[in-house]
C-alpha cells in the first residue's frame, strides 16, 4: 500500500504494507481531522478498487453525474468537464463504457473517485492490466494529483512504477514497521559501472565521489570512457531485503 501526496519538500510518500488485515486494537485515526469513519471523514476521500466495474451501456458523463449524486457534489457539469479533461476523455464524453479500452476506463475511474473534489484518495492498483503507454498517463495523473495538493494512498505490487513517483518509504512486516525513509536514504549503494572499448567494468565499495577519480585514472592509462553509473538498491530490492531479513 502506498501514500502519495505532499510533504514538507512538496513531494510524495510511499507506504508499503505486507498482505493480510490490519485490525485496531488501541488508539484513534483521523482522516483529514475528522475522526476516521464519520461522515466529514468520508466526505474528505475518494476511492478506487482494483477490480472496478462501471455499467457498460453508461457514458463517462453520466457515471460522473451519477457518482455526483452519490457524493452529494454541487459540482456540476462544470465539474464533470474539468474531471473528463484532467484524465484526458474530454473527447470521450459520450462514449459508453463498454466501448473503452482498459486504459479509459481506469482513467475513467480515477475521475469518479475525484468527484467532490477529496483530499485524500485511495487507489488499489491503478496501474494494473495497463500496456507501458497506459502506466505513463496514470504516472501523469498521480503527479498533477500531487501538484494539486491531493494525497493519495497508492496500493500497488509494481514497485518499479510506485518507485517513479514517490519519494518516502515506510514498510511493514506482520504489522511491524522494519524499515522507513526517504528513498535515497535507504537504497544501498551498489558499487560503480564503467563503459569503455573492452566492456563493462564494475567497481565495488565506491560510490558517486569516487567517479571523477575512477575516470580519470582510465584515461590516463589509455581507456576510452563512454559512460559511467552509481549503482544503488531499487525500491523492490529494499523490500525483499527487508522482508525476507525479518523472515529469517
Amino acid at each position: 500500500m502506498g501514500l502519495l501526496g505532499p510533504n514538507g519538500a512538496g513531494k510524495s510518500t510511499l507506504v508499503k504494507i505486507g498482505c493480510g488485515l490490519v485490525r485496531p486494537t488501541s488508539g484513534a485515526a483521523e482522516v483529514c481531522g475528522a475522526p476516521a469513519g464519520s461522515r466529514e471523514a468520508r466526505a474528505a476521500m475518494g476511492y478506487l478498487a482494483e477490480l472496478f466495474r462501471f455499467p457498460g451501456w453508461c457514458s463517462a458523463d453520466e457515471l460522473l453525474l451519477l457518482h455526483q449524486r452519490l457524493a452529494s457534489s454541487r459540482g456540476g457539469e462544470p465539474e464533470r468537464s474539468e474531471l473528463l479533461e484532467l484524465v484526458g476523455l474530454t473527447d470521450a464524453r459520450s462514449r459508453r463504457v463498454e466501448d473503452m479500452s482498459k486504459g479509459m476506463q481506469q482513467r475513467l475511474g480515477i475521475a469518479q473517485a475525484l468527484v467532490g473534489t477529496p483530499r485524500m484518495l485511495f487507489l488499489d492498483e491503478p496501474t494494473s492490466a495497463l500496456d507501458p503507454a497506459g502506466r505513463r498517463t496514470v504516472r501523469g495523473l498521480l503527479e498533477e494529483l500531487r501538484r494539486r495538493g491531493v494525497a493519495v494512498l497508492l496500493n500497488s505490487h509494481l514497485l518499479s512504477e510506485v518507485e517513479l513517483v514517490c519519494d518516502r518509504v515506510i514498510i511493514l512486516h506482520r504489522g511491524e514497521v522494519v524499515i522507513a525513509g526517504r528513498t535515497e536514504e535507504l537504497a544501498k549503494p551498489r558499487g560503480v559501472e564503467v563503459d569503455v572499448d573492452g566492456g563493462t567494468r564494475h567497481y565495488d565499495g565506491v560510490g558517486r565521489e569516487d567517479v571523477p577519480r575512477i575516470v580519470a585514472e582510465l584515461v590516463t592509462g589509455g581507456e576510452k570512457v563512454y559512460g559511467a553509473r552509481v549503482l544503488t538498491s531499487t525500491l523492490e530490492e529494499i523490500y525483499l531485503e527487508a522482508v525476507e531479513g525479518e523472515s529469517s
